[in-house]
């Protein structure tokens, strides 16, 4: 099944491009708009004067026109081309915010934390997200989605991640339309006493009511947490031991409440409401029943971003069922893809779920009856288990590329995870929302509440041992961009070869692979002849890292603090060897001095040859006396020391006229060498 054949799905691929392009080059409002008109314009012209003209360049003309739409649909979506948006406004002091809240996010260890709506801004109405932090107290209530607050504050932007290859929240907030943040203490605001209702705010009274319904059964703390996430996309109450096996088993799309768990509930109304059928006008009722209860499980689960991406998802593939034709799965999946989410959020496609959920999909509905062709068995029971390995390889094989450049690692033993949990999972949702059901109506026997609590603890003890096999579990894959567009070319090429082999597509097939093992052969060569020194940012700890070649040196004296920072530099630098070695106080780098000041050792010969000096440890030291005899080119202070030291510090350097970097404000600072 030749995928470019289908209209939406060469409208979806020019959308996506159009949308690429305006992310990376931000062309202006009036620009995109241009475009898009000019477009327009081109291929009324052609349609009216040239009704002739050959039928693929009437398709580059319209996907020249879908590109432009995609380009300005981005440009429409960017906070700074609204004259409404808060960030138009002087951010600069502090001001009189209306914040209503939209979600509630995980806590941390010091505050909660919430995406809230910039309602107003002084007596001005406004439009914007911002990032809402609030130090935990017990005797203030969290707030509740449709909360509204009043508050006297000032705006920060999102600061950026401060030391090399760390996880970019910056970015991850910006794809989601948020720059900045604000943080309050506990009696910095006002709650409004009465606030207007919405349907997020709704839902969140629905499952918030459900989880407080459910705490009173009975059930473990463990098993509770997995129910949540499970039936509700609730997350913050899972273990962290539970959340590791999960993520170390290959299973943890089981707990991340999106497609599969919608998916599997489409095929079980699917079955259970076949008896509509034989109703007049049976198919139709049936199929608007289960768009109805789709939904309705969509505000049950709290209207979550990923569960409104699966369930329109899933509305379309339940109308391609309804119109009971295989070849639609493709322009369906495509249509709701294009129409319904990229149009009106493009920065969806920029964030992790909705790629693995789109990927997985249409891996399943392209790849799923291939693997089926290959082998038909005989008995009912094999023909079932070799149903859930297809599906199974196949949504791992989309995926694959997207989760080894985010997350760096490949359980090993998914499929053994997939055999043991999917073939019960149906039963296990549609158990649980039973459960759900009967406990709001304080009608839940505590025999269901046993059997149910006994199931997901099963559960979670068979996924546990399939993660405690390490041998199975590669972890720290360095796999960059590059090598995610090579993958999924050889995937793709992979696949035409067994739908139909063919000298060219063979030819091409090779070729992928060939580009992809020359490319990381090069960057293998490349990297034996490179040398860097970064000083990290790390809270009260110090850490340098050393690389040469392949091989990566950690200077620390906690090398437990340093762990993150020295995974993340070794994976996106494909370093093979890893070491940890004490500081010393004293190095030597091209030639130059580095000094490392601590407050073990603050004194140093007169008129010591240093290049750089780095403060460590709130060494106590007089910054003023010692430059002067010293006189270093740079000064350097990293996050163990105190604020109110490096302001000191800083402004010492200030009057000195000497270069100063603290790694807190600036991230980390890098040596690099070839």
């Amino acid at each position: 099944m030749r995928l470019l054949q289908f209209t939406t799905v060469k409208l979806s691929l020019c959308l996506i491009c159009g949308i690429l392009i305006g992310y990376y080059l931000r062309p202006s409002l009036p620009l995109s708009l241009a475009l898009t008109l000019a477009s327009l314009i081109l291929l009324g012209a052609v349609f009216v004067n040239y009704p002739k003209l050959p039928t693929f360049l009437f398709t580059l003309f319209a996907g020249l026109l879908v590109m432009a739409v995609g380009i300005l649909s981005l440009t429409l979506n960017e906070s700074s081309n609204f004259g409404r948006h808060y960030s138009q406004q002087p951010l600069g002091k502090n001001r009189v915010y209306t914040l209503k809240i939209r979600d509630v996010l995980k806590p941390n260890s010091f505050s909660n934390r919430y995406v809230a709506h910039v309602n107003s801004m002084d007596s001005l109405k406004v439009s914007g997200k911002i990032l809402l932090n609030i130090v935990a107290d017990s005797s203030n209530r969290p707030l509740m989605v449709d909360d509204e607050i009043l508050t006297f504050a000032k705006l920060y932007p999102i600061s950026p991640p401060l030391n090399p290859h760390q996880f970019n929240y910056k970015k991850y907030l910006s794809n989601i339309g948020i720059e900045h943040q604000v943080k309050l203490g506990a009696n910095d605001y006002f709650l409004k006493p009465k606030v207007s209702s919405t349907i997020f705010g709704t839902a969140y009274k629905i499952r918030d009511r459900i989880i407080k319904s459910l705490k009173k059964e009975g059930f473990g703390n463990e098993e509770l947490g997995v129910i949540q996430a499970l039936l509700l996309g609730q997350r913050n109450e899972i273990t962290p031991e539970i959340d590791t096996d999960y993520k170390d088993a290959g299973a943890y799309h089981i707990l991340a409440l999106s497609g599969l768990h919608i998916g599997i509930l489409l095929g079980l109304l699917h079955f259970l409401l076949m008896p509509l059928e034989f109703l007049p006008k049976g198919r139709t009722i049936k199929w608007v029943v289960i768009v109805l209860l789709l939904w309705a499980f969509a505000l049950l689960a709290g209207l979550s971003p990923s569960i409104l991406r699966a369930t329109s998802m899933f509305s379309f593939v339940a109308y391609a069922l309804y119109l009971n034709r295989p070849t639609s799965h493709f322009n369906i999946l495509a249509l709701s893809l294009f129409f319904i989410l990229l149009l009106l959020d493009p920065f969806l496609l920029f964030q992790v779920g909705f790629q693995l959920s789109y990927t997985a999909v249409f891996a399943i509905v392209w790849i799923y009856p291939l693997l089926q062709k290959l082998w038909n068995p005989p008995y009912w029971i094999i023909k079932k288990g070799w149903e859930l390995v297809s599906v199974s390889i196949a949504a791992q094989l989309g995926v694959l590329p997207i989760s080894l450049y985010y997350f760096h690692q490949f359980p090993g033993l998914f499929l053994i995870s997939s055999l043991l949990i999917l073939p019960f999972l149906t039963f296990i949702l549609g158990f649980g929302i039973l459960v759900i059901m009967l406990s709001l109506t304080n009608s839940l026997p505590p025999i269901l509440v046993a059997i149910y609590d006994t199931v997901i603890r099963w559960m979670n003890s068979i996924i546990g041992l399939v993660a405690q096999q390490e041998s199975f579990l590669f972890r720290n894959i360095s796999f960059d961009a590059v090598q995610l567009i090579l993958s999924y070319g050889i995937i793709i090429t992979m696949v035409t070869v067994l739908i139909r082999a063919s000298y060219k597509r063979v030819v091409t097939l090779l070729i992928c692979i060939l580009c992809l093992q020359c490319y990381i052969l090069g960057i293998g060569h490349l990297s034996q002849n490179k040398k860097s020194l970064v000083i990290g940012h790390i809270i009260r700890n110090s850490g340098l890292i050393y690389r040469t070649g392949q091989k990566l040196t950690v200077f620390t004296n906690n090398p437990k603090a340093t762990t993150r920072m020295a995974n993340d530099y070794a994976i996106a630098q494909n370093t093979k060897e890893l070491e940890h070695r004490p500081i010393k106080n004293s190095y030597l780098i091209r030639g130059k001095r580095m000094v490392i000041l601590d407050s073990a050792h603050t004194a140093l010969p007169l008129n010591y040859d240093v290049h750089t000096l780095v403060l460590t440890q709130s060494p106590k030291v007089n910054l003023e006396r010692l430059l002067d005899s010293i006189v270093p080119k740079i000064v350097i202070a990293d996050g163990s020391n105190y604020k109110s030291y490096v302001d000191r510090w800083k402004t010492t350097c200030y009057k000195k006229k000497l270069p100063f970097h603290y790694t807190g404000e600036n991230g980390a600072f890098h040596y690099s060498w070839q």
